[in-house]
């Protein structure tokens, strides 16, 4: 028996690049058999509906009447998240647990984004009314913090709302302490609130400003953010189990965002994977207008590349040193800078 001849390199690549071929035009071709399923004669007349989640290439829909169904999502709409609103079509004949097909997202009056590394800027929440920003005097009160989460709030341009999580493990004095960095931010126009789910102290005020908006909360690890969505959204547990139990798609409900309503009006959107925001994809300049007291002397500085640090005639470090500019706010704002160029070297870092 003759011994085979062994491929050159050229022959080796033309052999792969083929092979890849025939598998993109079978993946193809069964996107194409899955979307016949939903021609025009099988669908019904176009209705209005709200994203409660997505999972993959489906989505479950709240309809006007209050029904909840499961859509297929045509692939042509490359974005759409918890919270958007949505026109479907309802299928006439059922494929297994799919009821119908979203057809196109409305226009966003808002949407809540962050950066990836791999697949940049992405969306996770649409039409978010206020972000409510929760931080905690355990594990530890930190203004810089506070301060990325407002960069992030101003950029994406929705209004956001700091909670101060655990006041009761705070003495008088302490409180007083607290308060004098949180006076800092309410000069500035941004809503505080300082809230106790021990106690109750603060959650009727809430309650209150959650209602007839979409909200969603962010804070890191240890603020007590599940035990207030819990607080104001005391069912949120059995909905999750109802909807695994409903759906079959249990392994999905601790992953993806999930819309509730909230018993006294307004949603929450509940997203898992938003704890805190990162900056690294902004430019320099962009943080530095999302420090809304800057904005006043944004471009009156002496030199057009100042980095407003121990440059001359530089208008912020004025204003900090008359008083105009917190020192704490500055301070951070510098640290955040300073993050974001290595938050950009990871970005570059090569996947492993």
């Amino acid at each position: 028996m003759a011994k085979q001849k062994k491929l050159s390199q050229g022959q080796s690549r033309r052999i792969t690049a083929n092979h890849q071929k025939r598998l993109s035009k079978l993946k193809r071709d069964d996107a194409n058999q899955a979307e016949l399923q939903w021609q025009n004669d099988n669908l019904g007349q176009p209705e209005s509906a709200l994203v409660i989640s997505r999972f993959g290439q489906h989505a479950d829909v709240e309809t006007t009447q209050g029904e909840v169904l499961r859509c297929n999502i045509r692939r042509t709409l490359t974005s759409l998240v918890s919270g958007d609103n949505v026109v479907f079509r309802r299928a006439k004949v059922s494929e297994g647990d799919l009821a119908g097909v979203i057809e196109a997202v409305e226009e966003r009056r808002s949407q809540l984004t962050r950066p990836d590394f791999y697949d940049g800027v992405k969306v996770v929440a649409a039409n978010v009314d206020q972000i409510l920003m929760v931080s905690a005097v355990v594990p530890e009160f930190t203004p810089q913090i506070i301060d990325r989460y407002l960069v992030a709030c101003e950029d994406m341009e929705i209004p956001p709302i700091l909670i101060l999580n655990k006041i009761d493990l705070l003495d008088e004095a302490n409180l007083a302490e607290v308060n004098s960095v949180l006076d800092i931010y309410r000069e500035l126009g941004y809503q505080v609130m300082l809230v106790s789910t021990k106690t109750g102290a603060g959650i009727a005020e809430l309650k209150a400003c959650l209602a007839e908006k979409n909200n969603i909360f962010v804070g890191q690890s240890g603020v007590g953010k599940s035990t207030l969505v819990n607080t104001v959204l005391p069912d949120a547990n059995i909905l999750t189990q109802q909807v695994s139990e409903n759906s079959g798609l249990g392994q999905h409900t601790t992953t993806v965002s999930r819309l509730h309503h909230l018993p006294s009006g307004g949603n929450l959107i509940d997203s898992p994977g938003i704890r805190e925001f990162g900056l690294w994809h902004l430019e320099v300049d962009r943080v530095t207008w999302c420090f809304r007291e800057f904005r006043d002397y944004i471009g009156g500085c002496k030199f057009r590349d100042c980095k407003h640090q121990n440059d001359p005639g530089c208008m912020l470090r004025e204003a900090v040193a008359t008083g105009k500019i917190s020192a704490l706010r500055f301070d951070n704002y510098h640290k955040i800078i300073e993050s974001m160029a290595d938050g950009r070297a990871g970005a570059r870092a090569p996947r492993v």
